[in-house]
């Protein structure tokens, strides 16, 4: 219990303390008796139902994209504060609308969470996720046994029929209790990068017995107040084997937002990469154009470093691709520097909000500047940004069924085009996707519709390419 009550603790001692903490002590008590929870120290459950990709909706603001769900199945250590989670989905959609891998047939994930680390599986690839770590921790505390456990570890009160817990920087929630002492939801405030303080609300009903201990067998949760799971569980194993050592590579891997690779790929225009996320730096006259900020501050600030190493120029201009999550991460920071975002009109509202957010439990570069406004600018078709001697051009990728305002950049004097997840090189001779991903079949018409003379692609995923290897993905020949 020693690494729960180390994250818990300071946190749950800021929860109101009661007049008689031994009453207090005894009713939480009652409700690990009711729950099944007193001898336990793992649980495992399984199921299926649907699952919506937050962070990943088709329109800034709507439904997240929904995924069926195979199989889930969620493991759980509350004494060495430790998940893992493999789930098995297929799309509801083919084509595509919205975002998420674009993989045909079934797509399994595997996430972890051990302590302070979080890292992803696939095959024999690991790979560090520390942006997932407070949603984890959430998900992980946020189980009906969780929250007790949480609760008594901390020494917290229970008010009423309400637990209040938390893990510092990460999130706060309050757990209600229904009259048979039994969780039956759980709201929660969870750090997010975009969002800033994000909502998120687990409810849970029709408890049955599994062994002594008592577990629903629907749960539904929502995100940002839009369904993000809904799941009919099926088995439940009490204290499951459950050992989930942290991988060395995982532990030595520091923080891999950090990481920024610059690429010179004409005069002053830098191409950073380093990461799954990639950003480009623009010279114009007097100042910088920057196109995506991704993933989190972390990112973001690291990128504002290397560009001050590029470059004196102050930045006036940040372009976003669009916005889902992880393309828009690091919004936040560069409005925390007084740049002006420029997204797409049908974009422009939400970013609004998006930088007036407030960020309470883990106060980001934007929260800390004090900057109560930052200025949004929408592009519809078109829009040139130029000073005289270099044209920047931002454009609309129309028709495009991964989002509705995604939008690329085309440099006509470098024959460059920058864009995100309308196009990602696969792997050199790798055999490419048969039929087509319809995002790219569509990147490719808007370059034919719009007349743009390309030789170069910067995706904002993957590697630097040649417009060939473009048409070969979309199915051209040549």
């Amino acid at each position: 219990m020693r690494i729960l009550v180390s994250l818990l603790t300071a946190v749950l001692l800021l929860s109101p303390i009661g007049a008689d903490a031994q009453d207090s002590r005894a009713a939480l008590e009652t409700v690990a008796k009711a729950l099944g929870a007193t001898g336990l120290k793992s649980i495992e459950f399984q199921g299926g139902g649907t699952f919506f990709w937050a962070g990943q909706s088709y329109n800034a603001g709507t439904a997240w994209p929904q995924f069926n769900v195979r199989s889930l199945t969620r493991t759980v250590n509350y004494d060495t504060a430790s998940l893992r989670e493999e789930m098995v989905r297929t799309r509801t959609l083919e084509p595509p609308k919205g975002g998420g891998p674009y993989v045909r047939g079934e797509h399994k994930a595997v996430a972890f969470l051990s302590g302070d680390h979080a890292w992803n599986v696939a095959g024999e690839a690991v790979t560090p996720a520390p942006i997932a770590l407070a949603e984890r921790q959430f998900l992980l505390w946020s189980t009906p046994h969780g929250v007790v456990k949480a609760a008594m570890a901390g020494k917290a009160t229970l008010q009423g029929r309400t637990i209040t817990f938390g893990v510092p920087g990460s999130f706060k929630a309050m757990a209600t209790l229904d009259a048979a002492n039994l969780v039956e939801r759980v709201d929660g405030t969870v750090a997010n990068p975009v969002l800033g303080d994000m909502a998120v609300t687990v409810s849970y009903a029709d408890y049955r017995d599994f062994g002594g201990v008592k577990f629903p067998t629907k749960i539904r949760q929502t995100v940002g107040g839009l369904p993000a799971l809904e799941l009919t569980v099926t088995e439940v194993k009490p204290n499951p084997a459950a050992d989930m050592p942290v991988p060395d590579s995982v532990r030595q891997a520091g923080n891999p937002y950090v990481k920024v690779t610059t690429q010179k790929a004409a005069d002053g225009v830098w191409y950073l990469t380093g990461g799954s996320h990639h950003s480009v730096v623009i010279e114009m006259k007097d100042h910088l154009i920057v196109v995506e900020s991704p993933l989190n501050d972390e990112r973001a600030l690291a990128i504002l470093a290397e560009i001050r190493k590029l470059s004196s120029k102050p930045i006036r201009y940040l372009v976003v691709s669009h916005h889902h999550f992880d393309h828009s991460g690091g919004v936040r920071a560069f409005a925390g520097e007084g740049v002006t975002l420029v997204t797409h009109d049908l974009a422009k509202t939400y970013f609004e909000k998006v930088v007036a957010a407030p960020a309470t439990v883990s106060p980001d570069h934007l929260a800390k500047s004090g900057k109560k406004a930052a200025a949004v600018e929408g592009v519809r078709d078109r829009r040139s940004l130029t000073d005289g001697t270099r044209t920047v051009e931002v454009r609309h990728i129309a028709g495009s069924l991964h989002a509705d305002d995604l939008l690329m950049v085309y440099l006509p004097k470098e024959k460059f085009l920058i864009e995100a997840d309308a196009y990602t090189p696969p792997a050199p001779n790798a055999t490419p996707m048969t039929p087509p991903s319809a995002f790219t079949v569509n990147l490719v018409e808007n370059i034919t519709k719009q007349g743009l003379a390309v030789d170069q692609i910067l995706p904002l995923h993957g590697r630097m390419v040649p417009v060939a290897e473009l048409q070969k993905a979309a199915g051209h020949s040549h």
